[in-house]
């Protein structure tokens, strides 16, 4: 243990009193905590001493039980560091059963490893990994650690309940820091204030937790943090590598921002002449913003570089130019700078991006709620967003990665506080069109025409852009819900537009596609479109119903039989029309011919738990309704 961790505990032992040796005995855990637990916290305890507004010491000490080998990823350590975190000391401990020290670490056991992705140039993130790989269940793992923070821009969130089927029995967050400090907090399902306290010069709070039962996965659940007890931290005045900074309301972070990156709008000569080249006989501001937001695409590449503070600095414009890369800063601070040298009025964006990440605390200022810039440009009706680290996204798309959701605009006066935009439930459209064959043997031949629109072909087109396709045609053999099949040939084109377009050809044949028995033949005319969500426990369910981004699929399908067949049972026509969004099936059978239509409008937004039943009832119909069968029979020889 450093020296510099054993003057930290010296001087802190007043104040938070020495540890007791832990039991950690399997039969201790209290009898409410062991249904549907995977991992129970038997304790833990972070201490937080700010010293200053850009120095920090944060120690944690916890102990989990691991119940099965569901619980086994919640045993391994990992522990983020760079140049502004540095970890001063790691210990750990295995025990058995009943509590019966097995093993110590040892620090030849603690793995360094680079952070560092492949899409990364330059990235000082490392992580220290452990794990015992312990197999004789139940077993429990303990490890301390002190990490010192050079530089407070942000500060650690307390969720004691880490995940699903994971029960607390203690946990504790203590933050301890200069009386004049001022700490700004944000709580969740704690319905009581901290515990605070005054010794000498600092100011003490406190939150503690005890007894709180696993969670079972609820599908289609709120945030984390809406349904367990958290408390989000934040300073309100600030200092990281010099720069100095307050973030206690939304104008003063984005003023922050700014300042750390003006004057990095710099542009070459040679570049500054070919912008007016591009957009100086333009008459259209919409035309010049595409033309430039083309250029960038054609002539950069993103390439992640976060080093300190430049992971939130972005390198200048200049830089940029002569490399032809750089990461989501330093590209969208080269597309403002070229709109910046055509006359065009944009803003530098901060979001949190990634697929359904929308969840953000508008009326807590903190920086942990950004991960990704893009470039917002105001128009008279509306706002051009721009994707500044895609080659191939269309001008004005900003995908399911950042779209509805609120971004930060920064300007010389400081941050404000927008939306992105939404995607409809008719812009997320996909249609699709079969055209099958079914021969007495139950084999299926049909050629397949989709048309994927908006956040329908966001992953579709990702796919295409990132892989050959030969890679693609691999893919496709083991994607379609068909139980035996042969794709024998496929073809993709896209069309560009503020809802950009993935077309999809396949032609297929599928062996045993129907089941026979005698002289019937049992066909399910949704080809390719069965839904596959169901809702269980929605009679006891107790969080909120959060539904993700609105969609529309619309499929037709035309199938022709196989000669001397005739209908024996044709499933009933269904319609459904509720809050969650509309459903209607129709299978109509003429001689030698079925014709499925099929028609899903599902909407997104937050319901109430006590809308459960009806949404499970509402999936469970699609479900049903997806897998119908027409019973075709073979006529007598007369």
């Amino acid at each position: 243990m450093s020296k510099q961790f054993i003057l930290f505990l010296i001087n802190t032992s007043c104040l938070y009193g020495a540890f007791a040796q832990n039991n950690y005995d399997v039969k201790l855990i209290p009898a409410e905590l062991l249904p549907h637990a995977n991992v129970v916290k038997r304790m833990e305890e972070i201490r937080i001493d700010i010293k200053d507004a850009g120095r920090a010491t944060i120690y944690n000490k916890y102990a989990l039980t691991i119940m099965n080998a569901a619980g086994d990823d919640a045993a391994r350590f990992s522990e983020q560091y760079d140049q502004l975190i540095s970890i001063q000391s790691i210990d750990g401990t295995l025990y058995d059963v009943n509590g019966k020290k097995i093993k110590s670490l040892k620090k030849s056991d603690v793995q360094d490893v680079s952070g560092t992705s492949e899409s990364s140039l330059a990235d000082d993130d490392r992580f220290k990994l452990h794990d015992f790989n312990c197999k004789i269940y139940p077993y429990t793992v303990e490890y301390e650690t002190a990490i010192e923070f050079k530089g407070i821009f942000y500060l650690p969130r307390w969720l004691p309940v880490a995940d699903e089927n994971y029960a607390v029995e203690k946990s504790k967050l203590i933050v301890q820091c200069p009386i004049a400090y001022q700490l700004r907090f944000k709580t969740f399902n704690y319905n009581k204030e901290p515990q605070t306290s005054s010794v000498k010069l600092s100011q003490v709070y406190e939150w503690a937790v005890e007894k709180l039962p696993a969670i079972e996965e609820e599908k289609y659940a709120p945030e984390w943090y809406e349904i367990t007890p958290a408390v989000f931290l934040a300073p309100a005045d600030f200092e990281i590598q010099h720069y100095t900074g307050n973030m206690t309301d939304w104008k003063g972070f984005g003023k922050f921002i700014y300042a750390l990156n003006t004057g990095r709008d710099k542009l070459p000569g040679n570049i500054k002449q070919q912008v007016h080249t591009l957009t100086d006989n333009l008459s259209s501001p919409k035309e010049k913003i595409k033309i430039l937001y083309e250029y960038l695409q054609k002539n950069t590449h993103y390439i992640s570089i976060q080093l300190g503070i430049g992971g939130w600095q972005t390198f200048d414009a200049s830089y940029v130019a002569t490399k032809g890369y750089g990461d989501c800063k330093a590209l969208s601070n080269y597309m403002y700078s070229l709109l910046k040298e055509a006359g065009i009025k944009s803003y530098y964006t901060l979001i949190k991006a990634g697929e359904n990440n929308n969840s953000f605390l508008p009326d807590f200022p903190s920086a942990n709620q950004f991960n990704h810039i893009i470039i917002c440009v105001p128009q008279a009706t509306d706002s051009i967003w721009l994707e500044c680290t895609s080659q191939t996204l269309p001008t004005g798309y900003l995908s399911g990665f950042t779209s509805n959701r609120n971004a930060l605009l920064v300007d010389e006066n400081g941050g404000t506080l927008v939306h992105t935009p939404i995607y409809k439930r008719s812009d997320n459209l996909q249609t699709r069109k079969i055209n099958a064959l079914v021969n007495e043997e139950g084999k299926l031949t049909a050629v397949i025409n989709t048309k994927y629109r908006a956040q329908q072909q966001d992953d579709l087109h990702g796919m295409l852009e990132a892989i050959s396709k030969e890679k693609v045609g691999e893919i496709l053999k083991t994607q379609l819900n068909l139980p035996s099949y042969d794709i024998t040939k496929f073809d993709y084109s896209d069309e560009k537009g503020t809802l950009p377009v993935v077309n999809e050809m396949l032609e297929l044949t599928a062996n045993n596609f129907c089941t026979i028995s005698g002289k019937r033949l049992f066909i399910t005319p949704n080809i390719l479109n069965k839904a596959s969500s169901k809702i269980t426990g929605a009679a006891t369910r107790k969080f909120d119903i959060k539904l993700p981004a609105a969609y529309t699929d619309i499929d037709s399908v035309e199938i022709n039989m196989p000669a001397g067949y005739t209908p024996e049972s044709i499933p009933a026509n269904v319609s459904l029309d509720t809050k969650f969004g509309t459903y209607n099936a129709t299978v109509k059978v003429s001689p030698g011919k079925i014709v499925y239509v099929r028609n899903l409008q599902r909407n997104s937004g937050r319901f109430p738990a006590t809308d459960a039943v009806a949404l499970s009832d509402f999936l469970s119909k699609i479900y049903t309704t997806d897998r119908a069968r027409v019973v075709l029979v073979k006529e007598e020889n007369k």
